[in-house]
Order: C-alpha cells, then sequence, then structure tokens
C-alpha cells in the first residue's frame, strides 16, 4: 500500500533551500541496460516506443537505489522526532528522457515504494540548470561528462557505477564513505606527491601541519550530513545515529593524517570512523564498513571497491584525472 501524502504543511514538500537535496538519475536509480541498447541501436523514436509499450514493466533497482532507500529511512526517523521541520532528504528524480517515459517511471516508483515527487525530464537537454534550482547538494549520475559539469558549476557530483556483485547494506542506517584529498579536501597535496614523490608530499604535509587544507567538491555534502547528525544529537541519539560517515583515506596517521584531521575540526565537521591506510586498498576495509556509497576521485580505488562489492562513486576532480593511479601515501 502507498503511504499517504501528506502536503500541508511542507512536511513532505520541504523547500528546496531548506533540505538535503540529492538529485539521482534514473540510470543509477533503475537499470536501464536493455532500453539504452535500444537508443544506441535503434535510435530515439523507437526507443519512445519501446518505452511506452514497455511502461507497466519496472524497471529493476539501480547502484543508487540501496543509498535512496536509506535517505528514506532516516527521513522516517527525522519525521517522528521533529514533525514540522523541512531539514529534511529530498531526492529528485532527474532524466534526460522525455515525458513520454514518465509513465513507466511512475510505475517503477510506485512498484518499489518510493518516497520520490519531484521528477525533472529534461527532453535531452542538459539537467545542470535545474539543480542548480533546486539547491542541490549532490548529484548522481551515469554520465561522466554531466559529472564534470555539475562539478564546475560548484555542485557536489559523482559518476556511479553497478559492481558486479553487491554486498548487503544496512536498511535502518545511513552509511556514507569520502575519500580525503579532490573530494572532502583540495587536491593540494595530491599535486605535491604527483610532481615530487612520497618523500617530498610527507615533508610538504609535516611544514603545513597547521596550515588548513582548502576544500574539495563534497565538503558540503559532509557538512549537509552532519546538520542532520546534530538534529539526532539533540535527541539523545548520538550513539544510534541513523547517520554514519567515514573518511577513508591512503594518508597515513602520524605523517599526514593529523593535518586534514584539524582540517574537519577547524571546519566543525567530523566523521564517525577515520580510517588511515598508509597506501593499502581500500576495497577490504570497505566490505567492512558496508556504506551505501564510498566517493573517490581515483578510479583505481573505485574498480577496487567495486570488486569487493562496494558501491563506489567516482569523483572525476583534480590532477589525479590528468595523471592516472600510482601507489600513493
Amino acid at each position: 500500500m502507498r503511504r499517504a501524502r501528506k502536503v500541508e504543511g511542507g512536511i513532505f514538500f520541504p523547500k528546496p533551500e531548506n533540505a538535503v537535496t540529492i538529485a539521482v538519475s534514473s540510470r543509477v536509480l533503475f537499470r536501464t541496460e536493455k532500453e539504452q541498447k535500444v537508443f544506441d541501436q535503434m535510435g530515439i523514436e523507437e526507443y519512445l516506443r519501446f518505452q511506452v509499450e514497455h511502461e507497466n514493466e519496472p524497471f529493476a533497482p539501480g547502484p543508487a537505489f540501496p543509498f535512496v532507500k536509506a535517505l528514506e529511512a532516516v527521513n522516517a526517523q527525522l519525521r517522528e522526532l521533529y514533525p514540522d521541520s523541512e531539514e529534511l532528504f529530498d531526492i529528485v528524480l532527474v532524466t534526460y528522457n522525455h515525458a513520454h517515459v514518465g509513465v513507466r517511471l511512475i510505475n517503477t516508483i510506485n512498484y518499489h515504494n518510493l518516497f520520490i515527487e519531484r521528477f525533472c525530464m529534461t527532453g535531452g537537454s542538459s539537467p545542470i540548470g535545474y539543480l542548480k534550482a533546486w539547491h542541490t547538494n549532490l548529484y548522481l549520475s551515469a554520465d561522466a561528462e554531466k559529472v564534470k559539469e555539475a562539478l564546475a558549476e560548484g555542485i557536489a557530483a559523482a559518476t556511479m557505477f553497478m559492481p558486479e556483485k553487491q554486498i548487503e547494506v544496512s536498511e535502518t542506517q545511513l552509511r556514507v564513505a569520502f575519500d580525503g584529498d579532490a573530494v572532502l579536501f583540495s587536491d593540494e597535496s595530491e599535486r605535491i606527491f604527483k610532481a615530487h614523490g612520497l618523500d617530498k608530499f610527507f615533508e610538504h604535509e609535516q611544514e603545513n601541519e597547521n596550515t588548513l587544507l582548502d576544500h574539495g567538491p563534497l565538503k558540503g555534502f559532509l557538512e549537509a550530513l552532519g546538520k542532520l547528525q546534530k538534529k539526532f544529537y539533540a535527541k539523545g541519539h548520538r550513539l544510534d545515529c541513523p547517520i554514519r560517515t567515514y573518511l577513508v583515506t591512503a594518508r597515513s596517521a602520524a605523517s599526514s593524517g593529523i593535518r586534514a584531521l584539524k582540517t574537519l575540526r577547524a571546519w566543525g565537521l567530523e566523521t564517525d570512523e577515520a580510517l588511515f591506510l598508509a597506501g593499502a586498498p581500500k576495497g577490504p576495509m570497505l566490505e567492512k564498513i558496508r556504506p551505501h556509497i564510498y566517493f573517490d576521485d581515483q578510479m583505481f580505488h573505485v574498480e577496487g571497491a567495486a570488486e569487493m562489492g562496494t558501491i563506489a562513486a567516482h569523483v572525476p576532480y583534480g590532477i589525479a584525472q590528468k595523471h592516472p593511479h600510482k601507489n600513493s601515501s
């Protein structure tokens, strides 16, 4: 049975400026490989006809599906604690599709009992302007070019991939894991490493231990998560908070980790857990964490996480996009 919609009071439809807005592409929320193949091989008209003919067949869940379900679980608890608050996750479905496809998307959302009321169907046009109008805090897409476009406009964004295998994740606690450099922080330190090697990187970090790192593209999203966490803390739910965040970085704790922690503290931010791996593979640690999503700027780490069943998202930002992985800090 579908849940009742309460429109009055803005509880279920918060104003975009008050909500934590998550814009999700239909291609990462659902599995649309078959439909994409029709589009690529047969063109737009045949694609639209195919969608209409199959509009009563729901799409299967995609890589962003567990993440969205976890957002909804957090919202349910927020509404219990703060019935009149608009500080909630607000999910916007973004698609390049024409309105013809809207019926199948709505049918799929109803089938999976998702609480998504805001749609943005652009008919092939770029969605970036709409993302800004929605005050988007995070944009997830399968289109790397659109993700880069969003990042260039100052919108936190990442490209999602479907792992071949997928580990089970919590249905009651949202878990979000972040890399540090070029994700939460700028790529300043990564540039030193790429240009001058590991020894110069350590030297640079020690010399600048008390100099804050500049912000990276997903700092604002961590900040938004932190604000919602504090609402749970205020009601005595620090230890059983339904949002948990992780810093998973290749940095070493003693030689370069302290600058990262001091930067977060100065920003008034924190992660619940911090893992300094000193160059060890991230995949095994992420398998233990079981996050709904992990953000990294290097495809090497994204692919390593995906091999272990973690849903990882690539943040195409910083020097690592020009100089692919080599063993780092």
